[in-house]
Parts: C-alpha cells; structure tokens; sequence
C-alpha cells in the first residue's frame, strides 16, 4: 500500500540529540523544555521535520539507547506534559517530529528483562536472545559485540548466556517469539496514537538472528575500515551473515509497516549498519510494504581522506543501480560519527567556512531525504575531549586509538557571550559535556547576524529549494566534471537543473551551456578570461536551470 501525501519524500529532516540541545531547566543535560524553546530556530533553517533521539526512561548506559520503559519519559528530559508541548509546538510550526525508536534491544533493567532472567519458564522467557553454554562453559558461538568483546554474556541466575550486539546492558530482544513482537507494535501504536510522524528506526537489520546460532565466518579479503578507527576492531573480521540482516528480518518490517499503515502518513526511516549497506537499504524498502526509506553510512565515513565527486556520487549511483524506485535517505552527520567539518578536513585545511555552506547545499540536492545533524549549520568542527571528560562506553575502550562519538555529541553553542555559549540557563553548572572553546565563534547567535554565514546560507538555500520540486523529488542523472567537481542533474516532467558543487579550495571553470541561466549560486563570478563561463571559487557551487 503507498502512502497518499508522502511529505517525506525529498523532506528537511534537522536531527536533534536532546542531552546536547538546550538545557531549560540548569542541570547541564538538555531536555524537552530545551527543545520546545528553540524551535522556531529549528523552522527558521526552513527544514521539514524534526528527528529526536530517544528520551525514554533509561539508565542512560548508552545515552538513551538502552531503554528501560517505552512509555516513560526519563526524568533528566522532562515529563510526558513536556511530550505534549514539544509536538504541539513542533506542529503548529509546520515541523513533522520523528521519534528514535529502539526496538533491537532494551536495557536490562527494563521489567521485561528481569522477568525473563529469573527463570526459563516465566511468561516472558522467550523474549530476549538465551542461549546454553557450550560443554566447554564458553558463549554458544563466535559473535562479536559491536562494542568489544563477546556478543554473548553470562546470566548466573537463569544459568544461561544472553545475546547483546552492543553493551552488555543491552540485552537483544528475540524476534522469533510473537509475543514480545505484539508488545512492541502495542508500543508504536501508543506513541503513533500521541500524534508522532513517524520513526527513525535504530539498527534495523539488526532485529533478527539466526535461530540455529551458526558461527559467522572471517571475513575474506580487506576489513571494514568504517569501524577500525585507526586500530583493528574485531567485529570488522567478520563476516556478519548469522547475527544480522537476516532474510527473516524483512518479514517482521512488513508486519511493523503494516501496523502504522492503519495511520496517517507515517514515515518509516531505518538505520542500516551493515557489510552490503546501500544494497540491503534498497532491500528494505522495496515496495508498498517495507520501510519507506533508509540510511546507512555509506556518506558518513571517510575519516582523513580526500573527498571526491565519485566518493559522494558512488553511493547515490549503486543505490540508482540497484532499484531506481528506491528512496534513499542521506547524511553527512550524525550523533555517531565524527563531524563533517573535521571528518573531510583534508579538503579544507585552512578552515574556509564556505566548506560547510557547500556540503549543506549538497546534501540538500541529492536525490532523496537528507538528515541534517544539530551544529553542522554551523559547520561546527569535532571537539577534542580529554580521556576524564569521556562518558562514552565505546570511546572509553577504544582510548587512546579513537576518543568514541563524545566528540560530535558536545553542546550546542548558542550565545559566544554567555557562560557555556549558551547551552544551560544555569552559569554555574557543569554540563554534561564540556562545551568546545572552538565553537564560541561559530554559535548561532554570531552567525544570525552575519549574512554570510554558514547558518544563513543553509536558511536561504532551503527556502529557495522548497519552490524547485525538481530538486526535492525529481530525478537524477550525474555529469562527469572531474574529481574536483561533483556535478549532475535533477529533473522532473516540468523542469531541469544541472548543479555543481566544487570540492577544492581553489577556483574552477564552469562551462554554461547554450540556453541554461544561474538559478542559484554561491561564489561565482563571469569568467573574464571565457566567454560563457563561470568561474566557482573554492567551495563555491551553482545550479543552472534550462529556458
């Protein structure tokens, strides 16, 4: 069954991680009041919607991954009242709210959890991931957790192990019993019914396991650089076919879209973490009866390389490849990588603040929804913690090699004037993480009033882009400029465009064809020296259309 407005598609999506948005009520850690606050500077960047990581009740082990009741708001964000307020504003300001939905695993402190670990029979043995010892005591096989070590742990009560992809607090819930599944929709329905848009669905291949528990194999040939972090990670020397992504899994999307059908208009968003990604996104949304779009890492990597056109146009081209029906959802930046800005910082070493501008318009003009992560707005640059500030389970043991996700979860600068740019109203408090002393010039007050900034670029970009349904839904096709230059076109029935993104801090001659204008444009000049050329200064881009 297809949806019948389909705002998603092509949509704004601004991501918000609340612990690190705005802290209305002084204890450091942001909360819902926070971000009830501030958005109508989330409308102002002219977005379409909101995604909100979890603000469930948890033990905060993994910030809110690891919940511990789906129905309750954690007191450090706030109350259910608050709830209320964040998506009634966020509505009356024309913002959709997605919610981060965990479903893969719970903490273990969630009540589900303690029962089925007290003995095998209870009512709820079956929903979580139990597995005997083998003879020799050892896990019941070789999977890895995504965050060290055995995937399994031992349970000295029920006297068996439990399977935990990610920290051991996190036990995996079993998707081969019915009746935790119907628990879980009961869960989407209740916050579908308390008027939420949709949701962004956490490690969505990750659901399903193989039920017989078979070793995964090594993996054969080079390893999966995306989670080495300048060392070797075990997981990478897998190859991940028994743990996730399993064939049953898409029996159980199917079903969870089925549920929120009986909505309007919910949009379904997965994350994909996986060997295939941009293949088993395309998977997971082929059809009327799967996920409506999903994202994977495939444009958040490239730590410390050379950003290319073909770095950024191979993905978007396999995904056409694969199933050109397929709506893809993109993003630079998220609460789990490193940012943009330092990321991709070997095409931009001397820091020209036109970088970020030209990665938002983009990202902003693929073919797909995009995701724009709190602060890359304001081309907010990594912060380099100290090992004392660290909260971060991974960034802890991976240190010194690679500090964790610490680093782009930082506060958000508001105000370079006030203690703690802004971020707390209260001067005196100590948040959560410390706030960057490289952001103070980049807070959103200084670049409210700077008309050149990163910030006021984005917001004009968008607006323009919202009456150009050729650049939110339309088609594409890529044009080879060199590697310096990311170049393609976006149409539809009724328009066409050819746009150009330079990579490189240094000037580049743009040809204009016979019958195409500037529509927009960011650092360029009539080429003195050529008749019918533009010159795009470094980081500079334009989009022509025809007629």
């Amino acid at each position: 069954m297809q949806a019948k407005k389909q705002w998603w598609r092509g949509a704004a999506i601004y991501q918000i991680y609340p612990r690190s948005f705005y802290d209305a009520n002084g204890d450091g850690i942001g909360d819902l009041k926070g971000i009830t606050e501030k958005l109508d500077y989330v409308a102002s960047l002219n977005v379409d919607a909101i995604w909100v990581s979890p603000f469930f009740q948890s033990p905060m082990k993994d910030f809110g991954y690891d919940v511990s009741d789906f129905r309750a708001i954690d007191p450090i964000f706030g109350t259910m009242d608050d709830f209320d307020e964040m998506i009634d504003k966020a509505h009356s300001l024309g913002l959709k709210l997605i919610m981060d939905l965990v479903l893969n695993h719970t903490a273990d402190q969630h009540a589900w959890f303690q029962e089925s670990s007290k003995c095998k029979n209870n009512e709820k043995a079956d929903w979580y991931v139990w597995a005997d010892p083998k003879p020799d005591g050892t896990p019941p096989n070789n999977w890895q957790s995504f965050f060290g070590g055995p995937a399994w742990s031992f349970h000295t009560g029920r006297g068996q192990y439990y399977l935990h992809n990610f920290l051991s607090s996190q036990p995996d819930i079993n998707f081969h019993c019915d009746a935790v599944i119907e628990a879980l929709f009961d869960t989407v329905r209740y916050w579908l019914d308390k008027g939420v848009d949709g949701f962004r669905l956490d490690t969505a291949n990750f659901y399903t396991h193989d039920a017989q528990l078979r070793d995964n194999p090594p993996r054969d040939g080079e390893l999966d650089k995306s989670f080495q972090y300048n060392g070797l990670w075990p997981y990478s020397m897998q190859k991940h076919i028994y743990d996730k992504t399993r064939p049953e899994n898409l029996a159980f999307i199917e079903r969870l879209r089925a549920v929120v059908e009986d909505y309007d208009d919910c949009f379904l968003l997965g994350e994909i973490g996986d060997d295939n990604p941009i293949q088993t996104a395309v998977e997971y949304t082929k059809g009327f009866d799967r996920l409506h779009s999903a994202y994977s890492f495939s444009l958040l990597g490239g730590f410390g390389e050379d950003i290319s056109a073909e770095s950024i146009a191979g993905p978007v081209k396999t995904e056409l490849a694969a199933d050109e029906k397929s709506w893809p959802t993109w993003a630079f930046s998220n609460h789990d990588v490193v940012r943009t800005a330092t990321r991709w910082n070997k095409n931009n070493p001397n820091h020209n603040p036109d970088f970020a501008k030209m990665l938002n318009a983009l990202l902003a003009s693929l073919r797909g929804t995009f995701c724009l992560y709190q602060g890359e707005e304001l081309g907010l640059t990594e912060a380099i913690l100290q090992f004392d500030d660290l909260v971060d389970p991974w960034g802890i043991a991976t240190w010194p090699e690679w500090q964790g996700r610490d680093g782009c979860r930082t506060p958000m600068p508001w105000n370079a004037h006030l203690p703690k740019a802004g971020f707390t109203t209260n001067p005196d408090q100590k948040p959560w993480l410390p706030v960057c002393q490289n952001h103070y010039p980049l807070a959103v007050l200084e670049q409210d009033v700077s008309p050149e900034s990163p910030l006021n670029a984005l917001r004009a970009f968008l607006s323009w882009r919202k009456n150009h349904p050729a650049l939110i839904t339309g088609d594409i096709d890529f044009i080879d400029a060199g590697s310096d230059i990311i170049a393609f076109k976006r149409f539809n029935a009724e328009s066409e465009y050819q746009c150009f993104f330079n990579l490189k801090d240094s000037d580049q001659i743009i040809k204009i064809q016979d019958g195409w204008n500037i529509a927009y444009s960011s650092g360029v000049s009539l080429d003195s020296n050529k008749s019918g050329a533009v010159s795009l200064s470094g980081f500079g881009f334009v989009i022509f259309s025809s007629g």
